[in-house]
């Protein structure tokens, strides 16, 4: 542990954010799964509804830093050909 005031606060702030961005990470990886899940299981309105989801979650992690936007856009890519495929 830090013995000087602003290396004290960092140790803090930095554990807050990568709580936060655990968070941000897991909804995005939960949603595509939800997605892939109602793919599978053939059910189009479920999986329009979760691919909305998906790509929102995808959206934020970029915005917040957590996902390079190559990687979301791969990512995004990869959802959608999956639900044109379902059609």
């Amino acid at each position: 542990m830090p013995n000087i005031k602003s290396a004290k606060k960092r140790v803090i702030t930095s554990a807050k954010r990568k709580e936060q961005n655990n968070v941000v990470e897991s909804s995005m990886k939960t949603a595509m799964k939800k997605f892939e899940k109602a793919v599978k299981a053939n059910d189009k309105e479920q999986a329009e509804v979760e691919l909305n989801t998906a790509v929102k979650r995808i959206d934020k992690a970029v915005s917040s830093g957590l996902v390079h936007k190559n990687k979301a856009a791969r990512e995004k890519s990869r959802l959608m050909k999956k639900k044109n495929e379902m059609e």
